[in-house]
């Protein structure tokens, strides 16, 4: 997919279309990078928005990487007691949704990778100061998380996804609009790189590109912002059946009785609509119709009825897994050496290209 650039959401569209088409035909062509943060556990918007598309994926064959971003959790938080205990917590998730660990799908923290984080220094020689300052991402990132003094490490982020994408020549990256940005840095330090250094013409590196997330934005529960635990508006995949109702009970609605999916005007509404047609499969349009006059009340029971009913079997999962720390604590070492064995591999690489090999 070299011949393509990304350099723009229209072009970033049509190339994703071609990736998901290849994809089901070569999946052994690609290799996936993916992951989160461990800032708690997750929600259903990760639930539905990418944690089903891993699972996907992983399944079809695709080499997955799934990384938890512990280092980058010292940007802008100082939840930094909790990330032992949030990273585990992530884990469980990952394997409650679905997702195998095994010779083609590895679970681990960066920070237990020190080979792939070598690669920051000659990453971080490739771009500058003015091009690290204008990511829109990350001045987003700096004003969600109210910074008045901002460090190093938030306006090098970029960079630091850079090296976790290309330490292990991730070609695919599952994103939505908002982290196009980033990639196209990856895609930067991947091109300057393979310019600089490769004058054999064998490139070190690829440029990955972006598998464009086919889920809407889940809002939370107010009907106003994106789903985050931070703002009290989601719901978690742990929370039990009776947590969930009530949850959903508070979820903001409208003054209208009669039920209709108009994401415009009636953006609450729409937003619950689309839970459910989630979780079961209908069109909002239809289920909006089956309510009908029922109103919010009716809405909400039907949500959370279906919700209940989709992540039964993943909360059941969930609760197995919380008995098994061996079993956690295992699957991120596995991970972490198959990573580093990786990453050692790139590393050699990048030092032949740079002539400095002892």
């Amino acid at each position: 997919m070299a011949e393509f650039e990304s350099n723009s959401y229209d072009t970033a569209v049509e190339i994703s279309k071609k990736i998901e088409a290849d994809i089901a035909l070569n999946p052994a062509k690609y290799r996936v990078l993916t992951g989160d943060r461990p800032t708690g556990r997750l929600h259903i918007g990760h639930y539905f928005g990418s944690l089903q598309n891993r699972v996907r994926l992983s399944k079809l064959g695709v080499p997955t990487m799934i990384l938890i971003a512990d280092y980058q959790v010292l940007t802008d938080h100082d939840a930094y007691q909790e990330i032992s205990q949030n990273t585990k917590q992530l884990v469980i998730d990952y394997l409650a949704a679905g997702i195998e660990p095994g010779e083609n799908v590895l679970i681990y923290p960066h920070s237990y990778v020190p080979e792939a984080n070598q690669l920051m220094v000659p990453f971080l020689t490739l771009v500058s100061n003015a091009e690290l300052s204008r990511n829109p991402t990350v001045k987003e990132e700096i004003q969600a998380a109210g910074l008045k003094s901002v460090n190093a490490g938030m306006y090098t982020y970029p960079v630091h996804q850079a090296v976790d994408i290309l330490f292990c020549k991730g070609n695919v990256v599952p994103v939505g609009k908002d982290q196009l940005p980033h990639l196209e840095m990856t895609r930067l330090i991947a091109r300057r790189f393979n310019e600089k250094f490769c004058k054999n013409g064998n490139p070190v590196f690829p440029e990955p590109h972006a598998l464009l997330s086919k889920t809407p934005s889940i809002m939370g529960l107010d009907g106003t912002q994106k789903m985050s635990k931070s703002r009290g508006n989601a719901i978690m995949l742990s929370a039990t059946e009776d947590e969930t109702a009530a949850l959903i009970k508070k979820a903001k609605t409208d003054a209208d009785r009669h039920i209709t999916y108009d994401p415009e005007n009636r953006p609450e509404v729409a937003n619950l609509l689309m839970l459910i047609a989630l979780c079961t499969g209908d069109a909002p349009q239809t289920i909006a119709e089956r309510i009908g006059d029922g109103g919010g009340g009716m809405l909400k029971k039907m949500l959370t009825e279906a919700l209940n009913e989709e992540l039964r079997p993943l909360r059941e999962r969930r609760r197995q897994l919380e008995t098994q720390p061996d079993y956690i604590r295992q699957v991120l070492l596995d991970g972490s050496q198959r990573a580093r064995e990786i990453a050692a591999r790139t590393l050699d690489e990048v030092r032949t290209a740079m002539n400095m090999c002892i």
